[in-house]
């Protein structure tokens, strides 16, 4: 048995953040009917890369984020077709939508509209700013919202220039905030036996995203900068060389920077007055990258690696994705799942008595 078997959810939303809601509903087993326009998802032209299937040709970005759903065309101005989304509306659990603040209402489909059909409607309403605030009516992308937050201020080389994140890391927190309230919203309404409008802002979930960094401006005032792979708070924890590739080494506590010291022969440098607490190596950063550095290009990458990781030292290699998803250990936790023959990367997430629904790839 899933989760939300049972649960009836009603997805009008495209590009990232909100299917990636439905999808993940649908893993956890809602069943989910996406209303597309008759263009279809704007994704379903991202590509190449393309699947093709059933006569239909959508892009691989589309298959990533609306596994699991059922799809109905439908044009909004045609009564005809409101009529059977409005139709669908009226014994669901679960609204989805991702349209401007607004936009949904000269069609009966806004929040207030829906609730007074169907009460119990948990309505979520996924836009860039969110519903209030002098820019709720402008249009946001997840490109813009980590440059507006400060996540590229904080992400790329000193030097350089601000680098976003190489995957849409804004719209996939929203998503995954967006379950979480929805969830919530379901758990309450056990109580009172009424819905509510959940208002998601994917600026406000990419400045959640910032946790640490966030803290680091509010406790000292000051704004954090890029910092490469270095970290903020944390020493050694960042990007070193070897012989043959790049390592990464981060070391969370005393301890495990004293093994890495002796794993590399360096016992003399975890003595060091410079060194000896986290705040010390964080203030003589400089110094013992350094001095790391010198020892870890005097190792081929395979060797470090395993000598760490017998000393319990966190060390990991720069895998590509597909190294990632090839690996044992990937394969053994079933990441990669192949619904109606197409792959697809499941909700990462493991039950003791329940089991994902992922028998549906994304719809034609």
């Amino acid at each position: 048995m899933s989760p939300l078997e049972g649960l009836k959810v009603v997805e009008l939303a495209r590009i990232l953040a909100g299917p990636w809601i439905g999808q993940t509903l649908a893993d956890l087993g809602a069943e989910v009917t996406k209303v597309e326009s008759p263009d279809g998802d704007d994704t379903r032209t991202w590509g190449p890369p393309f699947i093709e299937r059933e006569g239909d040709k959508s892009a691989a970005y589309f298959y990533s984020a609306n596994r699991g759903k059922k799809s109905l065309r439908a044009d909004l101005k045609s009564p005809e077709d409101l009529q059977k989304v409005l139709d669908l509306i009226k014994d669901a659990d679960i609204f989805i939508e991702n349209f401007k603040v607004g936009g949904l209402a000269k069609f009966g489909l806004d929040y207030d509209s829906l609730k007074a059909v169907n009460p119990r409607l948990i309505y979520c309403s996924v836009t860039g700013f969110g519903q209030t605030g002098p820019l709720a009516n402008l249009p946001g992308y997840d490109f813009l919202l980590q440059g507006m937050s400060g996540l590229m201020s904080v992400t790329g080389e000193p030097e350089g220039t601000p680098q976003k994140v190489g995957v849409a890391v804004t719209d996939v927190v929203t998503g995954l905030y967006g379950t979480i309230g929805i969830m919530a919203a379901v758990q309450q309404r056990h109580a009172t036996g009424r819905g509510q409008h959940i208002d998601m802002s994917l600026l406000d979930c990419a400045t959640a995203l910032l946790a640490n960094q966030n803290m680091n401006f509010l406790a000292s005032g000051t704004s954090p900068t890029r910092m490469g792979n270095a970290h903020p708070n944390i020493c050694p924890y960042d990007v070193f060389d070897t012989k043959d590739g790049h390592v990464i080494l981060a070391v969370g506590n005393n301890g495990q920077f004293q093994r890495c010291c002796v794993v590399l022969g360096l016992a003399d440098v975890a003595e060091d007055p410079r060194f000896l607490t986290n705040q010390l190596r964080v203030d003589n950063r400089n110094d013992l990258v350094k001095i790391l550095t010198a020892a870890t290009k005097q190792w081929h990458r395979a060797e470090f690696l395993e000598a760490m990781s017998v000393n319990n030292v966190p060390a990991g290699p720069i895998n590509t994705i597909g190294e990632n998803l090839e690996s044992a250990h990937s394969q053994a936790r079933g990441l990669v799942v192949a619904p109606q023959g197409v792959k697809g990367i499941r909700t990462p997430i493991v039950f003791s008595d329940a089991e994902l629904a992922i028998d549906l790839t994304a719809p034609s």
